[in-house]
């Protein structure tokens, strides 16, 4: 395939992000080997531009068109790449759909990532967010990636270490911010599994299902279920899952706020911190269901912005501000967006 093939000009985004916002992209390419991506960031019509890797659009606000290279991921493949006493170490190219490759792990014996099932996205995309839920995190299974790097075109490998992993955050959302490709990820999965079913939702689910001793399966259609009923599904209402990180405050701080909110849920982390829910704050600031315009908070789930219809990232980005300022006002806590933004 030749490069005028791979590169289009013009191109709209509005399908490829699920908060559906239109924008476009000065230039796009789909790129599913090294050699192709190879020939698109050589292409002297995009020399010089700024560049943009699109997995599944799922963690995403476009602001605006975007003047530039958009690189759409679309590495696919899955297999496992070798064992040991402990563990079955299994590796997806970053362009397969992220809750397809988890049942696929399942369906094969491999357990571990089954408390992330359904998140929306792409297996290249799962390590710049750290994408977490219900009492896990991706990093705990991670193992190794692959990627290329856009300025020097040469592949590179990262291990856990290099990823520099944090609460929804990564090397790839700090200084590594728009520099690399993610081709493929290694997760280790350990041979000796055992259900992570305290969070209370999870743990309510099963037992409403009569299941004291769940399957790696039951873990997983549980927490399907508790998605479906909880968030929308972006095919049917534009959205981008949840939309604000749930802060986390010194314990000081949540001893105030406990004071005077003592039904806050808080998780007491290994600092002595607290981590708070940021959709009971945004609940109690009045914003379940609420919409300013185009945009809201989802009747079932205040963390969750939609899209009712016609939204532009302008409209996301006052609302979030608002959401922000009245939960400030009232708590005096600060909510930081989980997507980024782009364009604009």
């Amino acid at each position: 395939m030749t490069t005028p093939d791979l590169l289009q000009q013009d191109v709209a985004l509005d399908a490829l992000n699920t908060l559906r916002l239109a924008a476009r992209a000065a230039w796009f390419a789909a790129v599913d080997s090294a050699d192709q991506l190879r020939a698109v960031i050589d292409d002297p019509r995009v020399a010089g531009l700024p560049r943009f890797v699109l997995g599944g659009g799922s963690n995403l606000v476009l602001a605006g068109d975007f003047p530039g290279l958009v690189l759409k991921v679309a590495f696919h493949g899955k297999s496992r790449v070798q064992e040991d006493a402990d563990a079955f170490y299994i590796r997806a190219g970053g362009g397969e759909n992220w809750h397809d490759f988890v049942r696929w792990t399942l369906e094969m014996g491999w357990p571990g990532l089954e408390n992330l099932s359904l998140i929306p996205g792409t297996v290249g995309a799962a390590p710049v967010q750290n994408i977490g839920a219900y009492g896990i995190e991706m990093a705990e299974h991670f193992y190794s990636l692959r990627a290329y790097d856009l300025e020097t075109g040469k592949t590179v490998g990262f291990d856990k270490r290099d990823c520099h992993f944090g609460y929804r955050d990564s090397f790839f959302k700090q200084a590594g911010a728009g520099r690399y490709l993610i081709a493929a990820v290694t997760f280790r999965l350990p041979k000796q599994w055992q259900p992570r079913t305290n969070y209370a939702d999870v743990a309510r689910e099963l037992d409403a299902l009569g299941i004291a001793q769940p399957t790696p399966l039951q873990v997983s259609d549980a927490i399907i279920a508790i998605r479906r009923r909880k968030l929308p599904d972006p095919a049917e209402i534009g959205n981008a899952g949840s939309f604000f990180k749930n802060p986390v405050v010194p314990a000081e701080a949540y001893a105030r706020l406990a004071a005077d909110f003592p039904t806050l849920p808080h998780y007491p982390q290994p600092d002595g911190s607290q981590k708070l829910a940021a959709g009971w704050l945004i609940e109690q600031a009045g914003w379940k269901g609420k919409r300013l315009g185009p945009v809201g908070c989802y009747a079932n789930q205040a963390l969750v912005l939609v899209n009712h219809g016609g939204a532009r990232g302008s409209d996301v980005r006052a609302t979030s501000d608002a959401v922000r300022a009245d939960v400030r006002a009232r708590f005096g806590v600060e909510l930081e967006p989980e997507p980024v933004f782009v364009g604009g």
